[in-house]
């Protein structure tokens, strides 16, 4: 009989997703463990494999659907010598998806010209096809789709189209900035435009007000000198040209190396006891496309700085490609948050939940500093740690700070 094929749950808390893309036809073979469709989740785009052998009977979810359900049927699969005729049997399914609220009335706005670069808009009831990045960039951009010529095989829209547009070329219509309202808007407020939230927006919201409603913060600062850091780094860095060690990598590393040797720091709260971790799994925020993301560097205790710098740039790219796995971003024991590329001096991070810290990392800056009881210069970092008081105690924070800061002042001990 045939078999239904279900959205499946790519993650503990997922509930929904959009079906991007099918990678088989209806009709075509499919074999156990071939690659079927594309999943976008609230932050990755995951390929899933099919579980039997059989013939893709029928798609039920076409590609591009959002909100669909988990366990919802998305495809029937023939099995070995059943004909088209044994979908008729199949019983009646709910909804795949469930229905959108309506946006709320934008204020009134000028008619725009026709564009000759415009496609045509798509059948009532249909919807533009697209590749997953284009639809996800279109999103954060507020982008219309359905006026964006696509480039790519069958009229897809793809990266380059949205680029384009965004750009205002000849090859799409730019997200151009809104028409004035006609009339001011109800409540004496400035004409504006709303941008809808994204998944990684969503999730993010709900679980940084989870952290700062249900985990009492506190925070702790160092100054650490980072010369013999950069020195090492520039030493290393030209003794083999295809390492570039960043300095994020020594945090990385000099945290790891912390969280050992003061394992009390290493460790999360849960309603039925105090969760002590035997690794140092260290998430790193990574800025992407309409939010942040955490992949996780898993045992950066015993693993070089090359190790770290070669995984941390191949996480962070497949990351802004909404390419990572579940457990390339889910879990881990501790975070580190870097804005010194922004220059940054100093902040306090909001905790990533459940874990029980989070270190934030400013700019490194020449400052004066008295060594000796003569002033000098150093190049100085200043490191806050916020500390969820729950699981972690003053003291033990206090302690870690310490051993965080002799790493990474000296930074030979990492290597040792």
């Amino acid at each position: 009989m045939p078999i239904d094929i279900l959205m499946p749950a790519l993650s503990p808390t997922m509930t929904e997703g959009t079906l991007a893309k099918w990678l088989k036809r209806e009709g075509e073979a499919v074999k156990s463990g071939d690659l079927i469709a594309e999943i976008e989740t609230d932050k990755a785009t995951m390929e899933i494999e099919a579980a039997d052998d059989g013939v893709l009977g029928k798609i039920v979810v076409p590609a591009g659907t959002e909100g669909v359900q988990v366990n919802a049927v998305i495809a029937v699969l023939l099995a070995e010598g059943e004909g088209v005729a044994a979908l008729s049997a199949m019983k009646a399914q709910p909804p795949a998806v469930q229905p959108l609220p309506k946006p709320a009335a934008a204020p009134p706005a000028a008619p725009s010209p026709p564009s000759p670069t415009a496609a045509a808009a798509p059948p009532s009831g249909g919807r533009a096809i697209a590749s997953p990045l284009a639809r996800r960039m279109a999103e954060q951009a507020g982008l219309d789709l359905g006026k964006v010529r696509g480039s790519g095989p069958d009229g897809r829209i793809v990266k380059a189209d949205i680029d384009a547009a965004l750009a205002g070329s000849a090859r799409g219509l730019g997200a151009a900035k809104p028409a004035p309202a006609a009339s001011p808007p109800a409540g004496g407020l400035p004409a504006f435009t709303e941008v809808p939230h994204n998944n990684v927006r969503k999730v993010t919201a709900r679980r940084l007000t989870e952290a700062k409603r249900d985990q009492p913060h506190f925070y702790l600062t160092v100054d650490c000198r980072i010369d013999k850091l950069l020195a090492a780094r520039k030493e290393i860095n030209a003794a083999d040209e295809t390492l570039k060690i960043s300095v994020n990598d020594f945090v990385i590393k000099a945290s790891a190396l912390a969280l050992m040797r003061v394992p009390a720091a290493n460790a999360s709260w849960t309603d039925t006891a105090l969760r002590m971790y035997r690794s140092a799994d260290i998430s790193v925020a990574v800025a992407i496309p309409g939010g942040l993301i955490t992949p996780i560097v898993r045992g950066a205790e015993g693993k070089g700085l090359a190790a770290i710098s070669a995984e941390m740039k191949d996480l962070g790219s497949r990351a802004r490609a909404a390419k990572l796995r579940p457990e390339e971003f889910q879990g881990g024991t501790f975070s580190i948050s870097n804005l010194g590329m922004y220059g940054i001096k100093e902040f306090a991070a909001v905790i990533n939940p459940p874990q029980g810290a989070i270190l934030a990392v400013g700019a490194g800056e020449q400052r004066p500093v008295v060594v000796d009881g003569q002033i000098a210069v150093a190049t100085v970092m200043t490191c806050t740690l916020s500390v969820d008081h729950r699981a972690i105690d003053g003291a033990v924070a206090a302690e870690f700070l310490g051993a965080l800061k002799k790493l990474i002042e000296n930074p030979a001990l990492m290597l040792a």
